[in-house]
């Protein structure tokens, strides 16, 4: 029995060291390891924190950086679209607005005919387009679309805003010419409404500047014509008709022969800015024929 033990003593001893050794390599190992390791991450934490942190902070602003780029762009694509938006509604505003005023003055013109046609309702008349002028700024001589075929004659008498305009010289079958009170060449017989002084009133195409026509050889030996004295054709006309409106008295001068007087009239038509006028169709002729009486200019 004491042999069996001493054997089997023998046999397990020997196994037992060589599993000691290799528990104790395997420690050894495992501690060399982990001192390994100490050593080895310090560092590579020190370089990560010298170079990797702060590429990786730059690669993150960059990121950022090009994050707000990207959102510049889309809000400037945004700004440009709606400044396009707004700039199309501008147009259109603008436009609407234009249209508008157009009308509006259009509306005024129309109005203004409208009175003047209830104030000279004795007189038959239709109403015209200018359709041409001459060159100018002035419409002292201008074509309407309105002629023959319409009742328009040679010599009938033009209106407009408030006054007298002129006279029909040429006529076609769908058009007439027109020359205006502010010709050069042009002298209308008036009076004065109040005092029934007469005078000649001449065109100036450069008193126009003023808006303002002259009258000469005017009897007022009473000197009761005044500023502001309402100036309209005379009856002795031989090419307008009696008491059409041509303007009030802005200046009076006495002549030299202290006789006779000269001043200015401030005409209440807008020579520069004619768009419809009225004929008055009916010939001074006609209205002495129906008056039975003759005058002479």
């Amino acid at each position: 029995m004491k042999k069996f033990f001493k054997k089997l003593k023998y046999h397990i001893q020997p196994k037992n060291k060589h599993i000691l050794i290799i528990m104790t390599m395997f420690c050894l190992s495992l501690i060399l390891a982990t001192f390994a390791s100490g050593l080895s991450v310090e560092p590579l934490r020190t370089a990560a924190g010298v170079f990797i942190v702060p590429f990786e902070k730059s690669i993150n602003q960059a990121g950022l950086w090009l994050v707000s780029i990207r959102n510049l762009v889309i809000d400037k694509e945004e700004l440009l679209q709606e400044k396009e938006e707004l700039e199309q509604k501008v147009d259109t505003l603008t436009a609407e607005n234009n249209y508008l005023l157009q009308n509006q003055t259009e509306l005024t013109r129309l109005k203004e005919l409208y009175k003047l046609d209830e104030e000279y309702s004795d007189y038959p008349k239709i109403s015209a387009k200018i359709i041409a002028k001459d060159p100018g700024n002035w419409y002292s001589n201008f074509i309407i679309d309105k002629g023959s075929n319409d009742g328009v004659q040679e010599g009938h008498n033009v209106i407009a805003g408030k006054g007298l305009v002129g006279l029909v010289t040429e006529v076609g079958p769908d058009w007439a010419s027109v020359e205006s009170i502010i010709n050069d060449t042009s002298n209308v017989s008036a009076q004065t409404v109040s005092t029934s002084a007469g005078c000649i009133v001449q065109g100036d195409l450069e008193l126009i500047d003023s808006g303002m026509l002259r009258f000469v050889q005017m009897n007022d030996e009473e000197d009761k014509v005044t500023v502001g004295e309402r100036i309209v054709t005379s009856h002795i006309s031989e090419k307008y008709v009696e008491g059409l409106f041509i303007g009030y008295v802005a200046q009076v001068e006495q002549d030299s022969n202290n006789l006779t007087k000269t001043g200015t009239i401030v005409t209440p038509v807008d020579f520069s800015n004619l768009k419809h006028v009225f004929v008055i169709t009916m010939s001074k002729a006609a209205q002495l024929a129906g008056e039975e009486s003759t005058g002479e200019e």
